[in-house]
């Protein structure tokens, strides 16, 4: 297996990117259905442009629509896990 140069990620390159095999990824991508998931790690291939899923951040699913740009990237880097912080004014 020869490691691809559009495909980088935090592993060895003789292992190649971390992917799951979606069973139902065409299904998905005809019918326009998203695909529940908690692979937060897996690595967006080309064959996923298109494909809506929900990503699994620990709390909530949230919707991921994988465009062109998003190729070599994780999931999870999609599905914050933490909220925004933002000071509340006391009124007393």
């Amino acid at each position: 297996m020869q490691p691809s140069l559009i495909l980088r990620s935090g592993r060895s390159a003789w292992k190649g990117p971390y992917f799951v095999a979606f069973s139902n990824l065409k299904q998905a991508l005809e019918d326009n259905v998203p695909i529940r998931t908690n692979a937060r790690a897996c690595t967006i291939l080309p064959n996923f442009v298109g494909v809506r899923f929900l990503v699994h951040n620990g709390k909530d699913y949230v919707p991921v629509a994988v465009t062109q740009d998003m190729i070599g990237h994780k999931l999870g880097e999609f599905a914050h896990t933490k909220k925004r912080f933002t000071y509340r004014q006391v009124i007393s």
